[in-house]
C-alpha cells in the first residue's frame, strides 16, 4: 500500500548534486504543502532500532513499583515515568503511559532575577530494575539528533539560507528530549483518545514507531490521513518553532494519536529536535519567491505560540501535567493566575 505522507530518502541529501537538488525540491513541497513526511536512508542502525523498542518494552513490563521509583511527579524537569492518564492534551487525558528523557545535565543553581524557564534543566531518572535501558536509549537519542540535525540543515538550504543557519541554537545545550511511549489498547470501544490533537512545539519531530499504527495527520479540510507504518523509516513533522520562524511557509501541522484495540498495545519512541531554552526564533528573511507563499503564523487562542522557546516550552510542560506543576512550579502558576 502507498503511504498517503510524502516518503524522502536521505541518503540523496549526500548523494550527486542533481540528486541533492531533486531531494531538496521533494523536502521542500513536503515541508511547505504537509508538515509531515517519512524518511528513509537515514543510516541508523537495525539494532540501535531494534534495541530500543526490546528495553521499551522491558520497562514497561516491570512491576509497578518499578516504575512508580522514577514517576516524574519526584522531577521538578518533568523528567521520568508518568502513568497511564496522567499527561493532558487540550484538558484530556491521554491513555498512554511513558518515560520523558532530556539531556543529561544538573540542575542549575538559580536566583530570583533567573528566567523561570531555567528550572527545566536537570537530571534525567533512569530505573534501577532495568540498566540497561539508560544506554540504550542514549544510543538511539544521538542517532536521532544526527538525522534531525541533518534534515535541519536540508530546511536551511530549502529556505534560501546558509546549510549552517539553525547551528548556533543546537548546541550541547539544546533542549531536545525522547519519549519511550506505551498506548495500551482501549478502555471502551468507543474512548479513543491515545493522543488529542496537537502541534509540536520544537524545531523538527522524527518518530519511530511500531507495527500497530494510530497515528494520524490532519489535512487541510480537516479530516484525518493514517500516518500508516512503513517498515525502515521514520515519521518525521514540522514543529510550531519553524512555522513562527518561516511566517508559515512551512506548516506545523495538527496530529493525534488513536488508541490501539482493546487488548493490543502500541509502542513508539518519538524525538523532539529543540534548540537551547534561551533561543528565541527570529524570522528568517525568505527569497522572495517563497516570502510570497508564506500563510503566516497559525492563531489558536488555546495555544498561542511564543517567540521565545524556554517560555513557550514550560508552558507546555505546565499545562500537560498538572500534577508535576502542583508540587513543582505552584510559585509560578500564582503569579500567572
Amino acid at each position: 500500500m502507498t503511504p498517503a505522507l510524502p516518503v524522502l530518502d536521505l541518503s540523496r541529501f549526500r548523494a550527486a548534486p542533481e540528486d541533492r537538488a531533486a531531494f531538496l525540491d521533494e523536502l521542500r513541497h513536503a515541508a511547505h504543502h504537509v508538515g509531515f513526511f517519512y524518511v528513509t536512508g537515514h543510516g541508523m542502525p537495525d539494532e540501535v532500532v531494534d534495541g530500543v523498542f526490546a528495553v521499551a518494552r522491558a520497562f514497561f513490563a516491570l512491576p509497578v513499583e518499578d516504575r512508580l521509583a522514577i514517576e516524574n511527579v519526584n522531577s521538578p524537569q518533568f523528567r521520568g515515568y508518568t502513568r497511564t492518564g496522567q499527561e493532558l492534551t487540550n484538558g484530556v487525558a491521554d491513555w498512554r503511559e511513558q518515560l520523558d528523557i532530556g539531556p543529561e545535565r544538573a540542575a542549575l543553581e538559580l536566583g530570583p532575577s533567573d528566567p523561570v524557564w531555567q528550572r527545566l534543566v536537570g537530571p534525567n531518572q533512569w530505573p534501577a530494575a532495568l540498566p540497561e535501558l539508560r544506554e540504550t536509549v542514549l544510543r538511539w537519542q544521538a542517532e536521532a539528533l544526527r538525522i534531525s540535525r541533518e534534515l535541519l540543515r536540508a530546511l536551511a538550504l530549502v529556505l534560501g539560507q546558509d546549510e549552517a543557519y539553525f547551528d548556533r541554537w543546537f548546541d550541547e545545550e539544546a533542549a531536545s528530549h525522547t519519549k519511550v511511549v506505551r498506548y495500551p489498547g482501549r478502555a471502551a470501544p468507543e474512548v479513543d483518545q491515545g493522543v488529542g490533537a496537537h502541534k509540536d512545539y520544537g524545531y523538527l519531530a522524527l518518530l519511530q514507531q511500531d507495527d500497530i499504527g494510530g497515528l494520524q495527520v490532519q489535512d487541510s479540510d480537516g479530516g484525518w490521513i493514517d500516518a500508516t507504518p512503513v517498515p525502515g523509516t521514520f515519521v518525521v513533522n514540522i514543529g510550531e518553532m519553524l512555522e513562527i520562524a518561516t511566517r508559515g511557509y512551512l506548516v506545523a501541522t495538527r496530529h493525534r494519536v488513536v488508541s490501539p484495540a482493546v487488548g493490543v498495545d502500541r509502542y513508539s519512541i518519538p524525538y523532539f529536535l529543540s534548540p537551547r531554552l534561551d533561543a528565541v526564533v527570529e524570522a528568517i528573511e525568505l527569497p522572495a519567491d517563497l516570502a510570497g507563499q508564506a500563510r503566516g503564523v497559525s492563531q489558536d487562542a488555546d495555544n498561542p505560540l511564543l517567540a521565545a522557546f524556554g517560555e513557550n516550552a514550560l508552558v507546555g510542560w505546565l499545562r500537560s501535567h498538572p500534577k508535576v506543576a502542583q508540587r513543582w512550579w505552584a510559585d509560578v502558576q500564582a503569579e500567572r493566575a
